[in-house]
């Protein structure tokens, strides 16, 4: 289903891309724009430039560009409909949908749901205060030293025992009960009969980017089997793509300095209790790419905490395996380790906040971890390892994480540098195209000269009266800027909302370009230099009409008068 137009344009124009950027790549003011080194690519000065004007950005260094729905994509590594839910949630904005060809998405349902598991959430925060059984479970989470105000932060609750808890306050509501077996709250055995999923266990609620709860994670108070069970896939809980804790981290750091991943909930709850309050944890799985990219766009530096057992290593490596090709210069990814039979929990109790952060500085760098995991597994045999390491270098987008990999390995084989490594191996790294910091300048022709103006300032085009001429006029691009002058004409825009309607149009790149253009026109000239080239424009058209009629053998008698009112027309322009 199609997102509106209007939307979008209403979504551009109440986001302030300065603001938005700044936000994760800290601005310098710079004339009329702000600047800083570029995100995208690795460079020493800055060339990423972000226009407050035109709310747009570009780096002259590797060519990135946009408004503030490419910088989502890019920065956030998000698809184009994620980018737009992401703007609209900090806005406080449901994102609308159209009726489309595609495949449709049931936003009804969706409401629905997260509405129904808010209601589930808030019913066993209820039970866990006011539930006959309620003691147990208060004198378990003493045991465990929590504290009310940690409990009340994630909206920790208890789920009673028995088969109907949940259940129960939707007995007469049928089109209830379908929509919690939806979303996993309920169970239908083979007889159709209906229970609750989570009983007696303690339950932690899963919340999304935006804060709404799409899934719970119920653990165990006794020594029952399993020790935790949680929500299943469902329309709104794609736990490859969640992570536990980061909206209530997020809640507490606006921007912080660094993420922990640990593996359970009860390890992130159990930080926070002794003021490490930056961890998150994995829901069950393997760290999934989607929750990496969560992570290295949450913090610039994130430290995976495991066991220091085998299958604690080998979890640490899946993590780096899929870490390496979504890493953004400046990203930091480090691997703690904890003494075998101890987890976060019960580590953070022995040594306190205190001591449970020294132990993350001891964590190892990406790199140090990469090459003493090879180490260990082929030890002397240097072609293996060198062969296993450039495998993994290959795929690092990251150029200079990628050398500084290359030079641990020539370092490891015994080679005096990357380079002599790359000659030996034939192997490529990624060059960043440069461009030239200047970009295009010069006026160019009065053609494009009367685009870039429109595209940079589109107000120059509203209320503009109609410029029937030029649609005869024939001359390459000329369908593009009567395209941008009927847009403009009725609607006012701001650069960055004209060039999203452009986002799939094949001119699309050169318009990128000509909203980057040094025109050398100043300001106070700017609305005179657009109206001597539509001037230009429609004179190019009397010539080109001239010219047909005077070539022609017979005319008939409106072409003869029109020829007469075009010599005249001539005279007068010379």
């Amino acid at each position: 289903m199609a997102i509106p137009r209007d939307f979008i344009n209403e979504l551009i124009a109440r986001t302030d891309i300065v603001d938005l950027i700044d936000h994760r790549v800290p601005l310098k003011k710079a004339g009329k724009n702000h600047s800083a080194c570029c995100p995208f690519h690795s460079e020493k000065s800055p060339s990423f430039t972000v226009s407050r004007d035109k709310q747009f950005y570009h780096c002259f260094g590797c060519g990135a560009h946009g408004n503030a729905i490419d910088f989502i994509m890019e920065y956030d590594r998000l698809e184009f409909v994620d980018a737009i839910e992401e703007l609209a949630g900090k806005l406080g904005l449901d994102v609308p949908r159209e009726q489309g060809t595609g495949p449709k998405k049931d936003q009804g349902l969706s409401r629905d749901l997260y509405q129904l598991m808010e209601e589930a959430n808030l019913f066993y925060q209820s039970q866990l205060r006011q539930h006959s059984d309620k003691q147990k479970v208060l004198d378990y989470l003493d045991f465990r030293g929590l504290s009310s105000t940690v409990v009340e932060h994630f909206g920790i609750g208890f789920a009673p025992d028995g088969w109907d808890g949940l259940l129960s306050r939707y007995r007469q509501n049928q089109s209830a009960q379908d929509k919690l077996l939806t979303a996993g709250m309920l169970i239908a055995n083979d007889n159709g009969k209906r229970y609750d999923r989570f009983r007696d266990r303690l339950m932690f609620p899963i919340r999304d980017r935006r804060g709404r709860v799409v899934g719970f994670g119920g653990r165990v108070l006794g020594d029952g089997t399993p020790k935790y069970l949680n929500s299943p896939e469902t329309p709104i809980f794609h736990k490859g793509n969640e992570l536990y804790g980061l909206y209530e981290l997020k809640q507490r750091h606006r921007d912080p300095q660094q993420v922990l991943i640990v593996e359970g909930y009860m390890d992130v709850v159990a930080l926070a209790q002794f003021d490490v309050d930056y961890a998150v944890a994995s829901l069950g799985t393997a760290t999934t790419a989607e929750q990496f990219q969560l992570l290295v766009r949450s913090a610039k530096e994130v430290i995976c905490c495991y066991d220091g057992d085998k299958a604690g290593k080998k979890a640490a490596w899946r993590a780096l395996e899929t870490a390496l090709p979504l890493l953004k210069p400046g990203d930091v990814v480090r691997f703690m380790f904890l003494p075998q039979g101890e987890d976060p929990d019960t580590m953070v109790r022995q040594v306190g906040k205190e001591g449970f952060e020294k132990l993350m500085l001891d964590a190892l760098d990406l790199p140090a971890f990469l090459f003493e995991t090879l180490t260990s597994q082929y030890g002397t045999d240097k072609s293996a390892l060198a062969k296993e390491a450039m495998a993994l270098i290959e795929r690092v987008q990251d150029t200079v994480l990628q050398n500084l990999l290359l030079e641990n390995l020539a370092h490891k084989i015994g080679m005096n540098s990357a380079d002599d490594l790359k000659k030996k191996l034939g192997f490529a790294v990624k060059q960043q195209q440069p461009m030239n910091k200047k970009g295009l300048q010069g006026r160019g022709t009065p053609l494009r000269l009367a685009i870039a103006l429109l595209v940079q300032r589109p107000d120059l085009g509203y209320g503009l009266a109609a410029q029937p001429a030029l649609a005869h006029l024939q001359i390459a691009g000329i369908d593009l800027l009567i395209d941008l002058l009927n847009l403009t004409r009725e609607q006012q825009f701001n650069s960055a909302q004209l060039l999203e309607i452009y986002r799939e149009h094949e001119q699309k790149s050169a318009l990128i370009k000509l909203a980057q253009w040094d025109h050398q026109v100043a300001d106070e000239n700017l609305v005179q230099e657009f109206k001597q080239t539509l001037i230009w424009l429609n004179n190019q058209y009397i010539e080109q009409r001239y010219q047909e009629l005077s070539l022609k053998q017979t005319l008939t008698k409106a072409e003869k008068i029109q020829l007469t009112k075009l010599i005249s027309i001539m005279k007068g322009i010379a």
